[in-house]
């Protein structure tokens, strides 16, 4: 420093200032030391970890993994813009219940900068790792790569739907894994929703899904291949929900079904 023309280590903008105490950091970030422990050892549900994944001509995706289940979802992200990340983060987070979504770990990425506003629409915490170290986000970081499969580095996102996201997520939560016990991401999520459960709302969805799941039967009978049932969670979660209230508006969001995607055809047949 004492050798240079000017004792400056970095050059900066004429219009840079230190006075607003932000400087590219998070304002009001909560770190990953503080997460309760129940979290850390993934005994309960609900505790998921989030990531943007980015592809070609300023493209990306959000992926969402539920860290006991290792339950997957993805979210179609039009812009990399905090208000537009937060924005569809709030809509994916109110398809579920949420005894079911209770906090959300993510990176230090600048697109989660304005993480009160998720918060305060969604009573989620948002805790955030420490710099430079993605593997605090073990699950998210392995199942990306899963991802990758299926959306590999240098392909356009913004080409893909929400309906063909869901269609991969579908796939990846439908395969067995070995930290699991060879048992499926969505037998596991399901699993959790089940437990969590009231035992007179068992009776209603039970009764509610089989009367569905015998019309998509019906109508898919002109395919020749075996056909898993596997409902998505986004939309069990919502018929969950309102279970909570009473039989009168889980009947009002059985209209919030959506068609069931033939798994032997890929062609989805609308209930």
């Amino acid at each position: 420093m004492a050798h240079l023309r000017r004792t400056r280590g970095m050059r900066r903008s004429r219009h840079h200032t230190q006075k607003t105490g932000r400087n590219g950091r998070i304002v009001d970030a909560v770190p990953i030391s503080e997460r309760p422990a129940a979290v850390e050892d993934r005994a309960v549900p609900g505790h998921w970890e989030g990531d943007l994944l980015f592809g070609s001509k300023n493209s990306q995706i959000a992926t969402l993994v539920e860290r006991q289940s290792r339950y997957l979802m993805l979210a179609k992200v039009d812009r990399k813009d905090t208000e537009t990340v937060v924005s569809a983060l709030i809509k994916h987070a109110h398809k579920l219940p949420n005894e079911l979504y209770k906090s959300l770990t993510w990176d230090r990425g600048k697109e989660m900068s304005n993480h009160q506003r998720f918060t305060l629409a969604t009573d989620i915490e948002v805790y955030f790792c420490d710099p430079q170290s993605p593997w605090q986000r073990g699950s998210n970081e392995n199942t990306n790569g899963l991802v990758r499969q299926y959306l590999p580095k240098g392909i356009d996102l913004s080409t893909y739907s929400q309906a063909k996201l869901n269609a991969i997520a579908r796939r990846l939560n439908e395969r067995p894994r070995k930290t699991l016990n060879f048992e499926t991401p969505a037998q596991r999520f399901h699993e959790s929703v089940a437990s969590r459960l009231k035992p007179q709302s068992k009776g209603v969805i039970r009764d509610c899904v089989r009367s569905r799941m015998q019309t998509a039967r019906a109508k898919k009978a002109r395919c020749s291949e075996s056909v898993s049932y596997w409902l998505h969670a986004s939309t069990f979660a919502s018929l969950l929900h309102g279970a909570h209230d009473g039989s009168a508006r889980l009947a009002r969001n059985g209209a919030a079904f959506q068609p069931v995607v033939c798994t032997g055809c890929a062609v989805p047949h609308g209930i």
